[in-house]
């Protein structure tokens, strides 16, 4: 009976992994189509709609937690899940291939990854997120999207006004173009989100028949397990040359993890703290500051930066599953 259930769960494990793939695949492609036609360039989609919804997971998980007073649980998934997106699902990416990167990511939304960084660490450095600071959080968050909407749609009218004219659709191809590309979109998004949560369910039930702790799922599975809709998007994205949906969904995600993730269940309830998180937070702070130093520098991820990053993850599990940190 229990190697009937472990078959069952591998299955379950298999079909999400493809899920995912399919998932993402579905919602890569009608997000450039979409992108093209309402004028945003597929870095701002990237940054706003892919990284919104791919960070639904960590949304659900962490105001959960907070509802239930466990603000340990909480913080460490957002926390977890940002070093996790950085370090590992950005060092893949840049493993598998050498990552140009586009100068606003750079400049504006690198500083913007910065500044949510550390206002976060700030907020949680004192074992408490108060409803104040979680209100702040996401009134910046506001204030980013909006800028960085207008913003996407200027540079998207530029690089228009500087196209040979010629080729025009009429407003009824447009939107019937964008209905169809938003069902796909959402599509897309269901079933990654839902291929998600399979996986780390059946991914548990697994570790839990080998005699793994509690602890050691919540800090590894459920860790990495949230952040595989990001994962998923952009190792597609990345594999059909759409770099800019690729590191625009980390990015992003990281910045409406901490801001709007964090903030929301601050909200909710006032987010206390028990355990040691001086390590995890001084981690994010590094790799924030070391991914955008190497984007600074040379505007791209080498594979060798790629191979850094994604090893500096391992390490990070390897301290945390021996208890040494």
């Amino acid at each position: 009976m229990i190697q009937t259930g472990q078959a069952v769960q591998v299955g379950i494990v298999v079909v999400s992994v493809a899920g995912l793939w399919i998932g993402a695949r579905l919602l890569v492609d009608s997000v450039v189509r979409l992108a093209r036609r309402v004028g945003l360039s597929e870095l701002t989609i990237g940054l706003t709609v892919v990284a919104a919804g791919t960070s639904t997971p960590e949304l659900v998980v962490t105001a959960d937690a907070a509802l239930v007073g466990l603000g340990d649980i909480a913080v460490g998934n957002v926390v977890g899940s940002n070093i996790y997106n950085l370090a590992f699902i950005l060092g893949v990416v840049s493993l598998l291939r050498v990552v140009p990167i586009e100068r606003s990511l750079v400049h504006r939304d690198g500083v913007a990854l910065l500044v949510s960084t550390f206002l976060g660490v700030y907020a949680i450095s004192d074992s408490v997120v108060t409803r104040g600071e979680g209100a702040v959080l996401v009134g910046l968050f506001v204030a980013y999207i909006a800028f960085l909407l207008r913003s996407g749609i200027t540079d998207e009218m530029s690089a228009d006004a500087d196209a040979p004219p010629g080729v025009t659709t009429t407003v009824t191809e447009r939107i019937q173009f964008r209905g169809r590309d938003v069902v796909l979109l959402v599509a897309g998004l269901a079933i990654v989100l839902i291929s998600g949560d399979l996986m780390v369910g059946s991914a548990s039930e697994l570790a839990r028949g080998a005699g793994v702790s509690e602890w050691v799922i919540g800090g590894t599975i459920v860790a990495a397990g949230t952040s595989t809709p990001e994962f998923a998007v952009s190792l597609v994205a990345m594999r059909r040359g759409r770099l800019g949906v690729s590191v625009g969904n980390v990015v992003g995600s990281n910045v409406f993890n901490l801001l709007v993730i964090m903030g929301v269940g601050a909200v909710i309830r006032p987010l206390s703290l028990s355990g040691s998180i001086g390590l995890s937070l001084t981690w994010l702070v590094a790799v924030s500051v070391a991914v955008v130093a190497a984007l600074w520098t040379g505007r791209r991820l080498s594979r060798a930066e790629g191979g850094l990053f994604a090893g500096s993850e391992v390490i990070r599990w390897v301290v945390g599953l021996l208890g040494l940190g």
